[in-house]
């Protein structure tokens, strides 16, 4: 069990939380890519921890009746079909409701194998001292918007995205104006999805 800490009232302060994304379908790795072994833990448990020791909080999100073995809280998408934006709905329903809910919420999605702790730490602070509504990594190869900081203040623009049905992240980031975050190394934002990149990671 790879255990875990995490608070869905929102996290430990009203500041901050966590989430890891872990609804995609592995199609082309050909097995659940959260559960590949990494070391003895789970690749969604090691990403999970990273995300605990920025944001003081974790929560999984998505994958219901897959991943309760793990130890950590899961929320199931609150709307169906609706990808990595019906993720987002998720943690910023989750922040709004609560009177505790965080106001900068972390989000990762699970199959990112080079993340590390201080570099969401960084993420986090750079979102908190910019004000922005979305911060967001920018590396050569564009943005990355499963690994970005987002804040409660966006539902309203999140729920109006899917109810136009737009469901691609990128486009969204347009619409709201992200603040890019530029990343020298692409390396650490690099995700799997085949077994021969999981091979040469």
């Amino acid at each position: 069990m790879d255990g875990g800490q995490s608070n869905l009232d929102g996290g430990g302060s009203n500041s901050r939380a966590g989430f890891v994304l872990t609804g995609g379908r592995s199609s082309r790795m050909g097995r659940d890519k959260a559960l590949l072994d990494v070391g003895g833990t789970t690749l969604v448990g090691q990403i999970a921890g990273h995300v605990c020791e920025a944001a003081g909080s974790v929560t999984l999100v998505g994958g219901a009746g897959r991943y309760e073995s793990l130890g950590y809280a899961i929320l199931s998408d609150v709307v169906e079909n609706a990808g990595p934006m019906g993720g987002l709905l998720t943690v910023l329903r989750l922040a709004a409701r609560k009177s505790s809910g965080a106001e900068w919420n972390l989000v990762v999605a699970c199959d990112m194998p080079s993340v590390t702790a201080g570099f969401l730490r960084g993420l986090l602070d750079a979102a908190e001292a910019s004000g922005a509504g979305c911060v967001v990594p920018e590396t050569s190869e564009g943005l990355h918007p499963l690994c970005a900081v987002y804040h409660r203040r966006l539902l309203p623009a999140v729920e109006r995205a899917i109810d136009h049905k737009i469901l691609k992240m990128r486009d969204f980031l347009k619409n709201i104006g992200a603040e890019p975050w530029p990343v020298a190394d692409g390396r650490l934002l690099r995700n799997i999805n085949t077994p021969a990149e999981w091979t040469a990671r």
